[in-house]
């Protein structure tokens, strides 16, 4: 075999050991993640929008207290201040913040759920009824997004600390592990108490 057809075969087989070395994977998967993060925002920009609307016709159909009302729509001013980018998602303190915010909104519509819960001629009006399917539906979009954008972080984070994709994620592309969202209220795994 001579060297100049030795030379040829050794393309392709260059060819198959730069392709599974991450080139390609860890971009891949990084677009993946950030594309999962756009769904995430895309859910709280959703909820942010409706809450007013909510938030009006409940008032027009019930007695709740206004401060109940005005605590949502003050957390929700307070989380739609607060701007994570694709780039951010590397900084653990700015995800935090942005989940911070958002936690906030949630603990605001705990509250605002409980005091419907409490009133239950409130419950049985039609359009009060229909406007908390729609705020449970979009509560569970971002549940949902949440999950798809933690899923698609771990695997990127996988990917870029595995051989062989961990050669082109560190010399080739300089990657770093993306942050994952997190639960940051506290007790969140328990259900709100309800008191009459």
């Amino acid at each position: 075999m001579t060297f100049r057809s030795a030379r040829w075969m050794i393309i392709p087989v260059a060819a198959m050991s730069l392709s599974a070395c991450g080139i390609n994977s860890v971009p891949t998967k990084e677009e993946a993640a950030k594309a999962k993060w756009a769904n995430v925002e895309a859910a709280y920009q959703r909820r942010a929008d409706l809450i007013p609307n909510l938030v009006e016709t409940a008032k027009g159909a019930s007695q709740i207290e206004q401060s109940t009302l005005e605590g949502v729509m003050q957390a929700r001013a307070s989380a739609t201040q607060i701007k994570l980018s694709t780039d951010d998602l590397n900084s653990p303190e700015k995800v935090q913040a942005f989940q911070q915010a958002q936690g906030q909104v949630t603990g605001a519509l705990g509250r605002l759920i409980a005091t419907v819960e409490a009133y239950p001629t409130l419950a049985s009006q039609a359009r009060f009824a229909d406007l908390m399917t729609q705020l449970e539906g979009t509560e569970n979009r971002i549940n949902v997004s949440v999950q798809d954008y933690n899923g698609a972080v771990q695997d990127y984070n996988t990917t870029i600390r595995t051989f062989p994709d961990i050669i082109g994620a560190k010399i080739v592309h300089g990657a770093k592990p993306m942050t994952p969202y997190r639960a940051v209220t506290p007790n969140a795994n328990q259900a709100p108490t309800v008191k009459f």
